[in-house]
């Protein structure tokens, strides 16, 4: 699959013989509100230009459009008072031309009066209904009152709405299922296998032949153990540890070996090279590869022979890599913990029993000790050439068998995160860094330096807040200053201001054939080889290694760049199919708090509101500016912050501030809160 390239086009803004104005045009994708306001995003470009409903010519949410620029803000900013646009204050313009339309469904509920039927719409991004076949919905399952998926297909001149055809019958609204498939169907993820692509994975052998073993390097007697989460199902990395006569150490990193059971253009590669990523809502996992696959055949399961993909380290104790070796093993696992299992052993008393309730022997407990020991270093090492830390709790909805949602709880990393997280890191870079310097066409995990204007802006924000942020905010001491800050800022409201600020000037990580290194990480080559089982791009990488290993000639370079674009583009939505799951189970949970008090900080600031985080669910809703009461507020995007006119009372970015819970809309996945102040 060779996913579409696109660059912008760029008209710049001249004076014909004529005398007419040509303005410049960009290439974008439509932004939409609820309201039929359009922003259209441009690559590489901070600012977007907004259109004005009556100007959008019919384009719709996600759409990709050619857009020609009228108007420039005077003042080089936009500035918002009340929750509108200042006149002359921001880059406007019109929709010149519908360059593709998007293929992502939009959720609503089926509706049919006679032989005219519509989804209507209840989505933030779409503010039309759209007239769909009715007889064809019905033939599909569909009934009144139903929530569909339907594909929008044009949009006639002098009609109210637009027309396409339901793609999919979710079922009755409010239903776990129903509401879980949605949001699959809004991000065009598919929630299941076609009956060729399981069948095919049926298929494979799930015999290790001698023919498997003779190619392989054998760690069935060496020492193993994988670390995942309890209810993980999947295990695709364990690691391995052998005292050496030196008083070194081997440490191998051994990684499901994908590539041997899923054949470049067969039809389970195929499926996966498409789905790019496994997906994670709330309540469930949408797979990469058949079930057969990730769960049975390539999970590393305990006391079972495996195939495997290696990197094998001689490490001293300090850390520091002696000898490094890849390719492909044969292992069988001797325990598979949990990270609560592992942390016990890790944070006990050298001399006290550990993990008695799992059989953990002394060869486990000398093992996890020892590679702790070293992990805490490679971290250490890592923040010292420049790594950013940004880590901060995850938070996880604990749901009932119907999917009700019960609880909303924080899930901390510990020690036992970090050992694994390390080693994943140094296999990671290692095989990098083995391909970078042949010079070959390989896949990279890339993340670029961060906007210098943004950071610039995050000092001059800290200093209001009683910081001095004396470094550099460019360079290799951009991590060093960040880390200072975000340290002396932790654990208090503006600390999660900060951290905010610093990820929105960071560039988003991504797939390239092109080394640009690892800002985030401080490294010159970074890659993903410990994922196959849920991330494409590791299958890429086990099978370009594989082709190195054997002297193999570099691989067609526009080919896998154009997967790697893909992979990125996969990454993205799944990110957004996750969040939004998440987003939807917090304001199921807060329907039942409808009116309750809690206390938050200011989590956002945007022209149309203020956002508010609740402590310390992180659970975020909107006060809307125009209920503010006592005075008229201006954006001040600059500043992060708003202001009264009148009053001149600021909510800043991080301020403290109590609320109460107004509102909870499902269908549009918001919580609306009121804003609890002293009169102004």
């Amino acid at each position: 699959m060779k996913p579409k390239r696109r660059g912008r086009k760029v008209v710049e803004k001249r004076k014909r013989k004529t005398g007419k104005t040509v303005f410049p045009q960009f290439i974008g994708k439509v932004q939409m509100t609820r309201e039929g306001y359009v922003f259209v995003t441009i690559d590489g470009e901070d600012e977007d230009v907004f259109v004005r409903a009556s100007k959008t010519r019919g384009a719709l949410h996600g759409d990709t459009v050619r857009v020609a620029v009228t108007k420039t803000p005077r003042s080089g900013r936009t500035k918002i008072v009340s929750g509108q646009a200042a006149r002359g204050e921001r880059r406007e313009g019109e929709i010149v031309d519908i360059i593709e339309r998007s293929e992502k469904p939009f959720v609503g509920v089926f509706h049919m009066v006679g032989a005219t039927a519509w989804v209507l719409m209840q989505s933030r991004f779409m503010p039309y209904d759209i007239e769909v076949d009715g007889q064809e919905a019905l033939a599909m399952g569909a009934q009144t009152g139903y929530k569909v998926a339907a594909r929008v297909e044009g949009w006639r001149r002098g009609e109210n709405c637009p027309y396409g055809h339901v793609v999919d019958v979710l079922g009755a609204p409010g239903a776990n299922e129903t509401e879980m498939h949605a949001i699959l169907a809004e991000f065009n993820l598919p929630y299941k296998f076609e009956k060729a692509v399981e069948d095919a994975a049926d298929k494979i052998s799930e015999k290790i032949t001698p023919a498997d073993l003779a190619e392989r390097r054998d760690f069935r007697q060496v020492f193993t153990f994988t670390i995942d989460p309890a209810d993980a199902k999947d295990f695709d990395d364990a690691l391995s540890f052998r005292p050496l006569e030196s008083g070194n150490f081997e440490v191998g990193v051994h990684i499901a070996d994908v590539s041997h059971y899923v054949l470049p253009g067969s039809p389970v590669d195929k499926e996966a090279q498409d789905r790019g990523t496994s997906v994670y809502l709330v309540d469930r996992t949408v797979p990469m590869l058949p079930e057969k696959l990730c769960n049975k055949l390539c999970s590393l399961r305990p006391h079972e022979d495996k195939l495997t993909f290696s990197a094998v380290f001689e490490l001293t104790a300090d850390a520091k890599v002696r000898k490094r070796w890849f390719g492909r093993t044969v292992i069988n696992s001797d325990f598979r913990l949990d990270y609560n299992q592992a942390q016990e052993v890790i944070k006990a008393e050298p001399d006290q029993p550990a993990g008695e309730s799992f059989g953990c022997t002394p060869e486990l407990a000398t093992a996890l000790r020892t590679l702790m020991s070293m992990a805490l270093i490679l971290k250490d090492r890592r923040r010292k050439a420049g790594a950013i830390d940004f880590d901060r709790p995850e938070m996880k909805v604990k749901c009932d068998e119907f999917g009700k949602p019960l609880e909303i709880y924080q899930v901390h990393s510990f020690e036992a995160n970090w050992l694994i997280e390390e080693f994943m890191l140094l296999a990671n870079r290692s095989v990098a860094e083995f391909v970078s310097g042949k010079g070959k066409t390989f896949v990279y995990r890339v993340h670029d330096t961060p906007n210098e204007a943004k950071l610039d802006s995050l000092r001059s924000f800290a200093k209001t807040m009683g910081y001095k942020v004396d470094g550099a905010l460019e360079g290799k001491a951009v991590a060093s200053t960040l880390n200072d800050l975000l340290t002396r800022s932790d654990g208090k409201p503006e600390g999660s201001a900060f951290r905010e600020i610093a990820l929105r000037a960071m560039a988003k990580a991504k797939y390239s054939v092109d080394n640009i290194g690892h800002f985030g990480l401080a490294f010159a080559d970074y890659t993903h080889f410990t994922s196959p089982i849920r991330r494409y791009p590791d299958l890429m990488v086990h099978r370009l290694l594989a082709i190195y290993l054997a002297n193999g000639k570099s691989q067609d370079k526009d080919y896998y760049a154009a997967q790697c674009d893909h992979a990125s583009e996969r990454e993205a939505i799944a990110t957004d199919a996750e969040r939004t799951s998440i987003k939807y189970k917090l304001v199921e949970y807060m329907q039942d708090h409808i009116g309750e008090e809690y206390d938050g900080h200011v989590s956002g600031v945007t022209e149309w509101g203020m956002y508010v985080e609740i402590e310390p669910t992180h659970i975020e809703g909107m006060v809307p500016l125009r209920e503010i009461k006592g005075d008229f507020f201006e954006f001040e995007e600059d500043k992060y912050r708003l202001r009264g006119r009148r009053t001149r009372k600021i909510y800043r970015l991080g301020d403290p501030v109590r609320i109460r819970v107004a509102a909870a809309n499902l269908e549009q996945r918001l919580l609306d809160f009121e804003l609890l102040q002293e009169e102004i």
